[in-house]
């Protein structure tokens, strides 16, 4: 639901009655012309399909490790899963049921293991009929193209939420709408941070970013608001590298750190300091001025969703032992949000997203924590990119800020 002109969207809620039928509910949240959006993204048999493709196999990704020896360095195969005679390294984490694999190289220990990159491997599990369902134009394709505009008059009820945002709120679907370009709960009271009251709330804290590239934005967002934080340099190379703010005077210190396997990209990162979340939360000591965010799923859309489930089941544990030796910790999950919906549909479409997305809520419904809806809002948003802009990363930030403080 949007009002362009107002910079307005809201998500609307589905309900499914399994039966061929649907019920699409919208909340008018202000007022002045509305305009209904309704994309059916996939029809069923193109849903079943590629559930079936996503369970089917883990070799959908390349992974390449690089073994260093001196001067001397060689690339081998890795992966979660390795189907091969050859002789292999090991890397398990044992509490967790957490493996990785390499192809042991000649000459070298396992422990030579620094560096990794992916790359996609030509490999589909659909059918040609079934891929066909994936073709550009039958994805995303808007169903109720007589949709008239809705003349939304004033409302005179007006109910103010009284109880201010903090951890432990379940948000709803939706959970927020955005007007003249910021985000507006619908739950709690939100305040809006400038960048003297954003100071004083992050002044003492310490902030550790734990996930992908969707939460490293933040880290870059931070420093263009609140001058005074400045990067660290860790001597460390590449955009996947830790990065550190730091504003000393204050001391706020707010640290971004990749999650663990898998993680996909192009580009070499380093396996140095590399932990699986869980063990990086297990190495906080946590108390009321530290705050965790996390977040996990873009990169896990490739496999079968056992692996997805596993993490996830492994990071609500280590939250509830972070909780037992520090309660007043602050705790916020982000889910992940919606991105292109014409690339790599098999690999990396919102299908598998949303269902991570409902796993991650299942899964943490009962933790006193924060939940950061990136995906309602970014439908609210319409922005269809992995990264989305800046205002969106902003309104996210501003969500988090109202949890901490």
């Amino acid at each position: 639901m949007s009002s362009p002109a107002l910079m307005a969207g809201a998500s609307g809620k589905v309900t499914d009655f399994n039966n061929g039928t649907y019920l699409i509910s919208f909340t008018l949240f202000w007022e002045g012309q509305v305009s209904l959006s309704l994309l059916l993204i996939h029809p069923s048999e193109g849903a079943s399909a590629l559930w079936r493709a996503r369970n089917q196999g883990y070799n959908k990704i390349i992974f390449k490790g690089k073994f260093v020896n001196g001067t001397s360095h060689v690339f081998t195969e890795c992966g979660l899963t390795l189907n091969s005679s050859a002789e292999l390294c090991e890397y398990l984490d044992n509490r967790d049921q957490e493996a990785f694999y390499c192809v042991k190289p000649q000459h070298m220990p396992c422990e030579a293991l620094t560096h990794m990159t992916t790359q996609n491997r030509e490999v589909s599990y659909l059918t040609d009929r079934e891929n066909g369902l994936f073709h550009r134009s039958k994805v995303g394709v808007e169903i109720m193209k007589d949709g008239k505009h809705i003349d939304v008059a004033e409302c005179n009820k007006s109910e103010k939420i009284e109880e201010k945002c903090q951890v432990g709120m379940k948000p709803p679907v939706p959970g927020g709408y955005t007007l003249q370009g910021r985000w507006i709960t619908t739950f709690c009271n939100q305040i809006q941070f400038d960048t003297i009251k954003m100071n004083d709330c992050l002044k003492g804290k310490l902030i550790y970013l734990l996930g992908d590239s969707t939460l490293r934005q933040w880290i870059y967002h931070l420093p263009k608001v609140v001058k005074t934080l400045q990067f660290f340099d860790l001597h460390e190379t590449g955009i996947f590298k830790k990065h550190l703010l730091l504003d000393a005077e204050r001391h706020t210190l707010i640290q971004w750190k990749k999650h663990s396997h898998p993680f996909i990209t192009f580009q070499l990162y380093s396996l140095i300091d590399h932990n699986y979340i869980p063990r990086e939360i297990d190495l906080l000591s946590g108390d009321k001025n530290t705050a965790i965010v996390i977040t996990f799923g873009q990169h896990f859309r490739p496999f079968p969703i056992d692996i997805f489930i596993r993490r996830a089941i492994g990071v609500r544990k280590a939250i509830e032992r972070l909780f037992l030796r520090s309660s007043t910790t602050k705790v916020i999950i982000k889910t992940e949000n919606i991105r292109e919906m014409h690339i790599e549909t098999e690999r990396f479409g919102d299908f598998h997203g949303y269902i991570q997305y409902l796993i991650m809520k299942d899964i943490f419904k009962d933790l006193n924590m924060g939940i950061i809806d990136a995906w309602d809002m970014t439908i609210a948003y319409g922005t269809n990119t992995i990264h989305p802009p800046d205002h969106v990363i902003g309104n996210q930030i501003n969500m988090f800020l109202n949890y901490i403080c």
